[in-house]
C-alpha cells in the first residue's frame, strides 16, 4: 500500500477506505479483511468474474461435482459494477 494516496472519509452511516497499491505491486485483489481488532476479523470478496464463478459455483453445487454436472453449470460474465449495481450474464 502506498500511505499519501490511501484515504478514509466517514460520516454519520458511512465509511469509506480509499487504498493504493504501491507502483511494484500488480494484478486484482480478490479480498479484503476488516474488524475491530486483528483477533475478529471478517473476510469480503471484491466483485470479479472469478469471485462471482467461484461463490455461485458453490451454491450451485455445494459438494463435490460429477464432471458432467460441472459441464452444465451456467456460464456467469461480470458486465458492469457501480456503487449501486452489479450486471452479470448468465448463459
Amino acid at each position: 500500500l502506498v500511505c499519501p494516496e490511501s484515504s478514509v472519509s466517514v460520516s454519520a452511516h458511512n465509511a469509506v477506505v480509499g487504498l493504493a497499491k504501491a507502483p511494484g505491486s500488480t494484478g486484482l485483489w480478490d479480498k479484503f479483511s476488516f474488524g475491530l481488532d486483528p483477533s475478529a476479523l471478517q473476510e469480503r470478496l471484491f466483485v470479479s468474474e472469478e469471485n462471482v464463478d467461484g461463490f455461485l459455483g458453490t451454491a450451485f453445487c455445494p459438494s463435490p461435482c460429477s464432471q458432467s454436472a460441472l459441464e452444465n453449470q451456467p456460464l456467469i460474465e461480470v458486465l458492469d459494477v457501480t456503487e449501486d449495481r452489479i450486471q452479470i450474464r448468465v448463459e
